[in-house]
């Protein structure tokens, strides 16, 4: 464990204007507060947070972020009091404590929820200083560096889970891929026993029969070619990380032995130019593999990171990953995020470092459930990346697998509400289209759009997914409100005096409901009964209801509701506007739409049926219709010439039966009304071709 003055010796020596009597408070103060708590492994706990300082120090981090290392369990784990904190180490200090405090107070049912709620508020304190970030980073990583101290299994799973999940693509995100690969290898250990061992000693074999020596030759031998180049470059080589050649094999579905880029190198050089005349310098005196190389100098990483990567046939069954980068793009590709503290550099470049971070807390603020939280940051910190531009040529960093519609939320929330097409290279395309690298993406906006349902199935972006969610419920939520509005009028008409807003205040006392919109939400899903709903507006309504003769009820209109969103149209009958139509109540689900000669009505009880009216100038439904033919060469095509010159749409169509003389089919239509269906039947019924086609 660092001494005092060792640890201030650390940051004072690259940091000389550092606040030293800041860090000897600080330390003393956790010292005293800590007191005589121990660690699982037995060390003193103090040992913890001076150990996350010390890692920080490597980083070169400022004076403040090395205070709120020290102090960062002092909350959580001590007597000791926020208002403390500010008062002995300022707002700034105490403003990180608190957000990189574990939060493990909180209560909750499950452990999504505690995972979700505790990263909901770490995202919310990191969104206002990335220093959380950093301390909360070295935090984990030390707690996965002691992790085998921890006697309970499970235990040691789920904090290995849970970094594996979150921690390590959060420091891969902002470039710290040194703690991004020990997290994940700490991980996989504790994950992956049996996995972990079987590569480290195959790695271990293979060292044994000549590796290790293998390794130094190629970067001997790189390292003089590209001197006899004129180019001075320091050549380092390395074994790739278990989990990492883990990963490749469970991708390609090869063994360890097929794999053939287990070594990588890295080749530092002076300038950007070099960095070009080395990569030239290596494909002329080795081929290069087909689809390896990506030049991130050009078009650097979400996160800053910058380099050349190349793979290479350096002999026979034999590939090697080159990297090559200046020491700058070093410094960057270590430090991460974290080299822009480094002496101070209190700014950090706002784009390209920190607009994930802002797509994170807008899908906090989007997401419904823990799970969907969950689902929905691991999905926007942990998918491979590809890159497209927009018209104007600027760069849009996507998942790969992403769609138009990813493209356009990526862009901005209100253009991916609007959009109702795409252009690919210039080229019309559906929305669900995957992007592919370097594709110009053009979004096709309308005003009048709003976002689909069906938009769920190629959304892959967490931002796409969380914000087309949020608009379905609100919709949802306002349609359900709407519904729930017109069956109190009707439940109110059948009342004997008028209810005023006293008498309303008072049924939501009774019903033990919150306010007004909960009561038409309760009403439209029946949650609540018409009865009940009257006897809490007016005590003794309902009794007296039932001893006199039912009112002449309004039928109640459905126009302006979207079908699935307040109702939906029952798929036995399939009612289409002009039908005569009954609503079905279901409770806790809402009300089904039926024609009213459905055979399904009569298993039902009467008084759950609510009359029903499209509405004026209601139109556009699906209707499905039965249509048997001919089997002869034309007659289909007959039909779809019939369905077309009515101005009706094929939807779907299902070959049912078939014999030598004639064929049954089963066509989905969209049709304006009844009688729009009727007259395409009739049609259909008059063709030479047809032999029957009826409603179904």
């Amino acid at each position: 464990m660092l001494r005092q003055y060792e640890l201030v010796e650390r940051v004072k020596s690259y940091d000389p204007g550092a606040d030293e009597a800041l860090l000897n408070r600080a330390y003393v103060f956790s010292m005293h507060a800590h007191g005589s708590q121990k660690r699982a492994s037995g060390d003193p706990y103090f040992s913890h947070p001076i150990e996350v300082a010390g890692i920080l120090t490597d980083l070169h981090l400022d004076d403040e972020t090395i205070a709120t290392a020290i102090l960062h369990d002092t909350i959580e784990d001590t007597v000791a009091t926020p208002d403390e904190i500010l008062a002995k180490f300022g707002p700034s200090v105490a403003r990180m404590v608190d957000g990189v405090t574990k939060l493990s107070k909180i209560e909750a049912q499950t452990e999504s929820e505690r995972a979700a709620e505790n990263l909901r508020k770490f995202l919310l304190a990191m969104s206002d200083d990335i220093r959380v970030l950093l301390v909360k980073l070295a935090d984990r990583l030390h707690n996965m560096r002691t992790l085998h101290h921890i006697a309970k299994e499970d235990k040691r799973k789920r904090i290995a889970r849970e970094t594996m999940d979150i921690y390590a693509p959060l420091a891969e995100r902002i470039g710290m891929y040194e703690f991004m690969k020990e997290m994940q290898s700490l991980a996989f250990r504790e994950l992956e026993p049996e996995a972990y061992e079987s590569i480290t000693r195959r790695l271990e074999a293979l060292r044994d029969e000549g590796g290790e020596d293998r390794v130094e030759k190629i970067g001997k031998t790189l390292t003089q070619l590209l001197e006899r180049n004129g180019i001075d470059a320091e050549v380092s080589g390395r074994e790739k990380a278990p989990y990492s050649i883990w990963r490749k094999m469970s991708e390609r579905h090869v063994s360890l032995e097929q794999l053939s880029d287990i070594t990588a190198f890295r080749a530092i050089v002076g300038t950007e130019e070099e960095c070009y005349r080395a990569l030239g310098v290596i494909h002329r005196k080795w081929p290069m593999v087909p689809g390896r190389f990506k030049d991130y100098i050009s078009i650097p990483k979400r996160n800053g990171y910058r380099s050349l990567h190349t793979s290479v046939f350096y002999a026979e069954n034999v590939r090697v990953e080159v990297q090559i980068r200046t020491r700058e793009m070093h410094a960057q590709a270590e430090y991460g995020l974290a080299a822009h503290w480094a002496y101070k550099q209190a700014a950090v470049r706002p784009e390209t470092q920190v607009r994930w971070i802002r797509d994170l807390i807008e899908i906090l603020e989007h997401a419904e459930s823990p799970e969907e939280l969950l689902e929905h940051t691991r999905m926007a910190m942990y998918q491979d990346r590809i890159f497209a531009f927009s018209p104007k040529g600027e760069l849009i960093q996507l998942p790969k697998g992403a769609t138009p519609i990813d493209f356009a939320y990526a862009v901005h929330t209100d253009l991916g509400d609007q959009a109702v097409g795409a252009k690919v290279n210039g080229r019309v395309v559906p929305l669900r289209t995957e992007i592919a690298q370097g594709d110009q993406v053009q979004i096709l906006r309308s005003k009048a759009q709003t976002p689909q349902e069906n938009w769920l199935n190629f959304a892959i972006t967490g931002k796409a997914r969380a914000a087309i969610r949020r608009h379905l419920r609100h919709k949802e939520r306002e349609e359900i409100e709407a519904l729930g509005r017109k069956l109190y009028d009707e439940i109110v008409e059948r009342l004997p005096a008028p209810v005023g807003s006293d008498g309303l205040l008072d049924a939501l006392k009774r019903l033990k409901l919150p306010d007004e919109a909960a009561l038409m939400e309760a009403i439209a899903r029946q949650k609540v009964t018409d009865s009940e709903v009257m006897e809490a507006l007016m005590p003794g309504s309902a009794s007296d209801a039932e001893a006199t003769s039912p009112p002449q009820r309004q039928a109640i209109s459905i126009k302006g509701l979207t079908p699935g969103v307040a109702y939906d149209l029952a798929e036995c009958c399939r009612p289409v506007p002009g039908d005569r139509i009954v609503g079905v109540r279901r409770p806790g689900a809402g009300i089904e739409v039926h024609g009213i000669a459905c055979a399904a009505l009569a298993d039902g009880a009467e008084e759950d049926w609510i009359d029903l009216a499209w509405g004026d100038k209601a139109s556009g439904g699906t209707a499905r219709i039965s249509v048997t033919l001919k089997n002869e060469p034309g007659a289909l095509a007959a039909v779809a010439s019939i369905i077309a010159a009515h101005k009706a749409n094929i939807l779907n169509l299902r070959l049912d039966n078939r014999d030598t003389t004639f064929h049954t089919n089963t066509i989905d239509l969209d049709v304006r009304d009844a009688k729009h269906l009727m007259r395409l039947l009739a049609a259909l019924r008059a063709a030479e071709a047809v032999s029957s086609a009826e409603r179904v």
